[in-house]
């Protein structure tokens, strides 16, 4: 199954445990928290100020972690 930006982050996190450090990396540390299960990685991502780039950048590098094309 392949990553993208409209994904929860906790339906990643869960199906995709060794995410969690890209996450981290790059700033979202929500991975432990409840808004998780509701907000999309590219909610999280703009929440926490990253450009669309950085955002297409780290969908690459969570794509790569979790086995995904």
């Amino acid at each position: 199954m392949k990553i993208t930006k409209n994904m929860k982050l906790g339906d990643v996190i869960s199906k995709h445990p060794k995410t969690i450090e890209i996450f981290l990396k790059n700033g979202l540390h929500c991975v432990g928290c409840h808004v998780a299960s509701f907000e999309t990685i590219e909610q999280g991502a703009k929440a926490h100020g990253m450009s669309d780039k950085n955002i297409e950048n780290m969908i690459k590098e969570l794509n790569k972690k979790a086995g995904g094309k």
